[in-house]
């Protein structure tokens, strides 16, 4: 008897988005929870707090049939001061983490959204094992500072690389490159 490597369905694209659906926004608080509570036990028991009312959340959706079928990507983003934007609790879902660019493209709709509303400055804490992942989206560093008991970079978008979005509820339909079929 020969024995096959299992397939593995890939999901023909993602949509990324402002959640707009009640299913996306619990969708997205579910996945902070597993990626910030259970996965790196940054919270003891939830990670929601007063910005969660005030900030846009936008989500990566895994599609199936071209339909949004369930939340695998979150970030979320306020306006901190008058135009100086924050991003905040970036998260990808463990099992979506080697489809490529979910986390670069939840970064580029959250400052294109904020510049499309008047952002001069764009800032996010960002944790340390992902420094260079930003470097590489066009953030610089600006100072290490400790959130959560975690040490953070505090890093700055380079705003001209990144276009204004004007609808993010609309965002975009992304379709990752699939991996090279093994011979």
């Amino acid at each position: 008897m020969i024995e096959l490597e299992p397939r593995h369905f890939h999901c023909p694209g993602y949509y990324i988005r402002a959640a707009s659906k009640r299913f996306e926004a619990i969708g997205a608080a579910g996945l902070r929870t597993r990626v910030f509570v259970h996965e790196q036990g940054i919270f003891p028991d939830h990670d929601r707090d007063e910005i969660d009312m005030i900030a846009t959340h936008l989500v990566a959706l895994s599609t199936y049939a071209h339909e949004a079928d369930q939340v695998v990507g979150t970030v979320r983003i306020h306006e901190e001061a008058p135009r100086q934007w924050m991003g905040s609790r970036l998260a990808v879902d463990s099992d979506f983490r080697a489809v490529g660019r979910l986390g670069a493209e939840l970064i580029r709709l959250a400052v294109g959204s904020a510049n499309a509303r008047g952002c001069d400055q764009f800032l996010a804490n960002v944790q340390m094992q992902n420094v260079t992942l930003f470097k590489r989206l066009h953030w610089r560093p600006l100072e290490e500072v400790m959130i959560h008991g975690a040490p953070h970079m505090r890093m700055e978008a380079k705003l001209d690389r990144y276009p204004p979005c004007a609808d993010p509820v609309a965002g975009w339909y992304h379709r990752p490159r699939l991996p090279k079929a093994r011979r």
